[in-house]
């Protein structure tokens, strides 16, 4: 397990720092179209697409972060009054329902970026596929951290998160 911790730890780390980045390219993507729009009264094409692609970024990478280290949203105040018994199945199920998603994500967004490998995003110049993929990463981060927490919780340790 140490050495799934630690590379989950690192994984956790870097997600989050493509999350922050892509978060600071929307800021620097939008403040530039609108200085390029109402100022130098030119508004660029590509700029939309480029901030829906970073948005998707945020959210995927900044999710699968979450998972890691279990900011996902739970239902702890109800489970945190169920025996203990009751609390560690539960978990268990939660972990396999979020192992669940995370195939259905990477499965899903595989077939979606097959299906527009060859199709353009008309003002970027690059595949549709580009939309798909860091959802298909994200899907594959959120097995794994979804994995190490089912081991700790079997293995009676706890999962320390990666910002601390």
């Amino acid at each position: 397990m140490n050495w799934l911790t630690s590379l989950n730890a690192h994984l956790s780390r870097w997600a989050m720092y493509i999350a922050v980045a892509c978060l600071l390219g929307i800021v620097g993507v939008v403040v530039g179209s609108v200085i390029w729009r109402y100022i130098l009264n030119d508004a660029p094409s590509w700029s939309e697409q480029v901030a829906l692609v970073l948005v998707i970024n945020v959210a995927m990478f900044g999710a699968a972060a979450g998972v890691r280290d279990a900011g996902h949203i739970g239902m702890e105040s109800l489970i945190g009054l169920l025996p203990k018994v009751y609390q560690f199945w539960i978990g268990n199920l939660v972990g396999l329902i979020t192992i669940c998603f995370g195939i259905s994500l990477v499965w899903g967004c595989s077939m979606m970026a097959d299906s527009v490998w060859d199709n353009k995003m008309p003002t970027l110049g690059i595949s549709e596929a580009f939309r798909y993929i860091p959802c298909i990463a994200a899907g594959v981060l959120i097995i794994l951290f979804s994995i190490e927490h089912l081991i700790a919780m079997f293995t009676d340790k706890e999962v320390i998160p990666s910002w601390h």
